[in-house]
């Protein structure tokens, strides 16, 4: 399985890119949501660092390895977590998701069926299929502050709950005082909470009350 890439930026075309690794090209897909932060991330040489999710279309007698691309594992995340909704595979992924992540999980969380059938081929009831799967599960995709590079936090347990969420709000380049005032808050109105994905899909929910 191929799950990073490094090479040289050789062709950028609508919705993939073709990166020269050591005189091998690849052709790897990228959402548009991503795509629009691709000049920010290509060296001054032309060299570019992507996270990859690779999969095999499977037809009959045949079948086709295809490579789709990230700049941060969080965007992976969102990525993997969008296509277990039944009917959007990886390739219908990356058409669909055209814009920020963090407005596509706001309009999850806020049951927007209008918005989320403007994406590329989403219609009504598929919109409505992706609300049913992943409302209250992608709140701390909404907290993206769009076009920065973000890195995953690794699960410490219960007692580190509290640091990682705060880890990743700082990655998210909020205020170390501001991130702290939201996870405090948070785990006052929940106490119960015992995973940081549900502490950061708190501190999302509070945020959009504002």
């Amino acid at each position: 399985m191929i799950c990073r890439i490094s090479g040289k930026l050789i062709e950028r075309r609508e919705d993939s890119i073709i990166v020269d690794v050591r005189g091998i090209s690849y052709e790897i897909l990228i959402p548009g949501a991503v795509m629009n932060s691709l000049d920010g991330h290509v060296q001054q040489d032309g060299t570019l660092s992507l996270i990859t999710y690779h999969y095999f279309q499977v037809e009959t007698s045949r079948s086709f390895p295809f490579l789709i691309g990230f700049f941060n594992e969080i965007e992976k995340e969102f990525f993997e977590k969008f296509i277990t909704v039944s009917g959007i595979g990886p390739k219908a992924a990356v058409r669909a998701l055209k814009i920020p992540i963090s407005s596509i999980a706001q309009a999850i969380d806020m049951e927007d069926v209008s918005f989320l059938k403007s994406l590329p081929g989403i219609g009504s009831q598929r919109a409505k299929e992706i609300i049913a799967k992943l409302q209250g599960k992608v709140g701390k995709f909404g907290l993206i502050q769009d076009n920065l590079e973000l890195s995953s936090s690794v699960s410490r347990g219960k007692e580190g709950i509290q640091e990682e969420a705060m880890d990743v709000l700082l990655q998210l380049q909020y205020k170390k005082s501001e991130a702290n005032n939201m996870v405090h808050r948070a785990l006052s109105r929940n106490p119960g909470i015992r995973t940081a994905e549900d502490l950061l899909n708190e501190v999302y929910k509070q945020k959009t009350k504002r």
